[in-house]
């Protein structure tokens, strides 16, 4: 059975960026992991008028029940409320969390964290940084957590220590 992958992004909302998508997308899916991005798997929900975003929201907290982790691109000063409202919900329900930014602008009051310290308690206190990513690159290093939740049934994160 495939691992479910949960890709919390804000790149659906723009043409341009949304062709990044793709290059996460190519990864997972080489790597066997079915990948639930929500812009595409909502798009239906979004056609019809009327009062659609109580049901697309709905519909991506199912999704985000159901896969084993959530990869969330975390871009911008700060981040996305809707990824972030996702990074919430996946950490309440203990799953694994994979976090991705290149932006290189810093987006946090601590200098222990480039990002708003909540989302780091659902990462290993100790080895956060193994499950943070900046490039492409790096989600296939063998040195960061990806590869290895990819590779094996289940990684213990061990979140709120």
């Amino acid at each position: 059975m495939k691992k479910k992958l949960y890709l919390a992004n804000p790149y659906g909302f723009s043409k341009q960026t949304k062709n990044l998508l793709y290059e996460f997308i190519n990864i997972f899916n080489g790597l066997n992991i079915k990948v639930y991005e929500p812009f595409e798997r909502t798009k239906d929900i979004i056609e019809n008028e009327g009062e659609w975003a109580y049901e697309l929201a709905k519909s991506n907290f199912h999704d985000l029940k159901k896969c084993d982790c959530i990869f969330a691109i975390v871009n911008g000063t700060p981040p996305d409320e809707g990824v972030m409202i996702e990074l919430g919900i996946a950490i309440a329900l203990k799953k694994d969390i994979f976090l991705f930014r290149d932006d290189f602008r810093k987006c946090s009051d601590s200098d222990q964290y480039p990002l708003n310290l909540m989302l780091f308690l659902g990462l290993p206190r100790d080895n956060w940084k193994k499950y943070y990513f900046e490039s492409l690159e790096d989600i296939k290093s063998d040195k960061k957590g990806f590869m290895e939740w990819a590779k094996t049934t289940k990684i213990n994160q061990k979140p709120f220590n």
